[in-house]
């Protein structure tokens, strides 16, 4: 593990005393750790759709974004109907995954002063389309498994990076939201 003095803050691109300070602000009023993410999807031509995300709220304050906002293009390729404008949702949900238990594995690692050399992971998943199409309601019509191995490398053994990998894991929101679920609402604008 690297050692830090007062003047090493930052550690894996992560400012450690902000994180501090911002964990120390939480315990003082955790409305402070409550988020609302948003987004607004559009539907542009058969399978392909755009979602655009603007700021969203932290503590009760919108957050505005420093750019205009970001755009995600999602499509089918022409197999499953669609002209491959983009990566399909499914796609975006194992990007999220990955993405998600990457920078919690970052957080964490700053935290406890590992350095980290290379994190990279690998993400595939089993989906069969009789669900999406209601051909059968023995098949659910999201994934039914999902696979992700991560090559770690830094300042620390392996069993320390194998627990940060199990810590991340476990305290990733999408990961969270993928393996327990999520009440999920939906319904027509009046």
């Amino acid at each position: 593990m690297s050692t830090q003095t007062s003047a090493e803050r930052v550690v894996n691109g992560v400012d450690t005393d902000a994180v501090a300070q911002t964990m120390t602000a939480i315990d003082e009023d955790p409305t402070r750790a409550r988020f609302n993410f948003r987004l607004s999807n559009f539907w542009v031509t058969g399978t392909h759709n755009r979602a655009l995300v603007k700021d969203f709220s932290a503590g009760g304050e919108v957050v505005r974004r420093d750019t205009t906002f970001f755009v995600y293009d999602k499509d089918e390729h022409p197999l499953i109907f669609g002209q491959d404008r983009g990566a399909n949702p499914v796609e975006y949900l194992l990007a999220g995954l990955a993405g998600c238990v990457t920078t919690t594995l970052v957080l964490l690692a700053a935290r406890k002063g590992i350095t980290l050399t290379k994190v990279d992971a690998r993400l595939d998943g089993d989906l069969d389309a009789q669900g999406l199409f209601g051909m059968s309601e023995k098949v659910r019509p999201g994934y039914q498994a999902i696979r992700m191995t991560m090559d770690v490398e830094g300042d620390a053994s392996r069993e320390e990076l194998a627990e940060l990998v199990r810590q991340a894991t476990e305290r990733s929101p999408v990961a969270d939201t993928v393996t327990h679920g999520t009440r999920l609402e939906v319904g027509l604008t009046d």
